[in-house]
């Protein structure tokens, strides 16, 4: 179905075209909400969330970007939203462990499984999503979606609403903290063998 048919299908809240939309972005989403909050049921329940407020706010839509560029700016809005909730959650509970030091702290999981990855690349991949995870927001933002959404860097600008060379420019960045953050854990890796 044409893009326009499928909004026009959106807007008037058929079932097909919804049923539609989801088939076609359900795995492009999932992949880059699950590359930034770096956890499978999260990716998964965040996902949910960016084909519900699409579903309920395609009226909004202005038709003045392609439908996967808006549908990619909610996904990382929501993934962005859910991160900050997250963080400011641990930050208040390092705050009540030191007033109940017997209280202990729930354990996350250290690993989780993106589709890309492949068995054998696991740990190394691991270590990468963590260094990944520390860059800044933006870079992190670009990166993901460039290397495991492969998109091009003038789609990241439209999606980011920014302009090409910022892209360039967040992914110089980003690929330059990646190789700052990751030699030191391939530096011990080599000194342990």
């Amino acid at each position: 179905m044409e893009e326009i048919l499928l909004i026009q299908g959106l807007q008037q809240k058929e079932e097909r075209s919804f049923e539609e939309l989801v088939n076609n972005y359900k795995n492009k989403l999932y992949n880059t909400v699950l590359g930034l909050v770096q956890n499978e049921m999260d990716a998964e329940d965040i996902t949910q969330e960016v084909f519900i407020q699409a579903y309920e706010s395609i009226q909004s839509f202005k038709g003045d970007s392609k439908l996967s560029t808006w549908l990619y700016r909610i996904a990382i809005s929501k993934a962005l939203d859910f991160i900050r909730k997250k963080n400011r959650k641990k930050r208040s509970a390092v705050i009540f462990r030191f007033l109940d030091p017997e209280k202990k702290e729930a354990e996350e999981p250290a690993t989780f499984h993106h589709p890309g990855v492949v068995l054998e690349q696991r740990e190394n991949a691991a270590m990468l999503f963590k260094a990944i995870n520390e860059l800044p927001e933006k870079q992190r933002i670009a990166f993901t979606l460039h290397k495991l959404e492969a998109l091009s860097y003038q789609q990241i600008a439209t999606v980011l609403d920014t302009s090409l060379s910022s892209v360039e420019s967040l992914m110089h960045r980003a690929k330059t903290n990646l190789r700052e953050n990751l030699s030191e854990y391939y530096s011990n890796m080599i000194s342990e063998k």
